[in-house]
């Protein structure tokens, strides 16, 4: 018998794509009209009315800065709503696919992080989504932890106006000049891959699977890397782009020089890594470059 999902944040990056790859009739999209995870009571009503096999949750405030100055609405949607989300599938039964973040690490490692490797984070987005970890971990017997980094899909981003992508094209149209930060380094992961692999991870729901996953594209780069493969693979080469250091640019908010994630985890139980970066990014621009000539939304 066939699965029924529920997919939480549907209309953002990944729950759009999470839409797109379990297509069918066992698939519920739920937005924020449908469903207020900060509300245990509600988040119950909905959930039981729906009666999911596995319910998979994007709602995030992930918007990095804004959680530093509204650490307590940060805290609410990324800690309690998850914790709520997790009593509720231990009550109700279903197994619970959690996205977390690679901003749950300080960056002092310089070598892949590990899913078992200590957590701490540096900020308040990453403290939050930390919280948000121990909650399901420790609240719901069947759950799926999966962190991910540098996300970027073909839906708007919401919350953030925009991806990496949409916005380093939209500032080399209205800048003469780009600084683009050279001493991070991460993975940017193509919402679309993560969201197969993840449909691969929940395809055999059993005990020996549940756990903690690092799922991200291969590779590595910096943010100043990944923006001239951007500018390369539209063809762009009069843009005047230039390194810069977490220093200079004077970010209010502290993130991890060196947050790469390895996907132990997944090679364990059979499952392929993600492939790489430049061949996952590669594929998204022909995807944006389709979807802008039919004027799609």
């Amino acid at each position: 018998m066939a699965k029924k999902i529920a997919i939480i944040g549907a209309n953002g990056q990944l729950g759009h794509d999470l839409v797109k790859v379990f297509k069918g009739k066992g698939t519920v999209a739920l937005t924020h009209k449908d469903i207020e995870i900060v509300n245990q009571r509600r988040t119950e009503a909905v959930l039981g009315r729906i009666e999911p096999d596995i319910v998979i949750n994007t709602a995030a405030y992930h918007r990095v800065e804004d959680c530093e100055k509204e650490y307590a609405r940060a805290f609410e949607v990324n800690g309690i709503g998850s914790a709520n989300l997790a009593r509720v599938a231990e009550k109700l039964g279903f197994a619970l696919v959690h996205i977390s973040t690679d901003y749950v690490f300080d960056g002092k490692k310089r070598k892949p992080y590990r899913e078992d490797d200590a957590p701490n984070p540096l900020n308040t987005y990453g403290l939050t989504k930390l919280a948000g970890e121990y909650y399901v971990k420790n609240l719901c017997a069947r759950h799926y932890v999966v962190r991910t980094s540098g996300l970027y899909g073909l839906a708007r981003c919401r919350a953030k106006g925009g991806n990496f992508v949409d916005t380093m094209l939209r500032l080399a149209r209205e800048q003469p000049e780009l600084k683009v930060v050279d001493d991070q380094l991460f993975v940017p992961t193509y919402a679309l891959d993560l969201a197969k692999k993840i449909k691969e991870l929940v395809a055999k729901d059993k005990k020996d699977r549940y756990g903690t996953y690092h799922i991200a594209n291969s590779g590595q780069c910096s943010w100043y890397e990944f923006a001239a493969k951007i500018f390369e693979l539209e063809g762009l080469r009069g843009v005047n782009l230039k390194k810069t250091t977490s220093a200079e640019f004077r970010s209010k908010v502290m993130r991890p020089a060196y947050s790469v994630l390895g996907s132990n985890r997944l090679k364990s139980i059979g499952l392929k890594p993600l492939r790489s970066w430049q061949d996952a990014l590669k594929e998204y621009m022909a995807a944006r470059h389709r979807r802008d000539a039919l004027k799609l939304p």
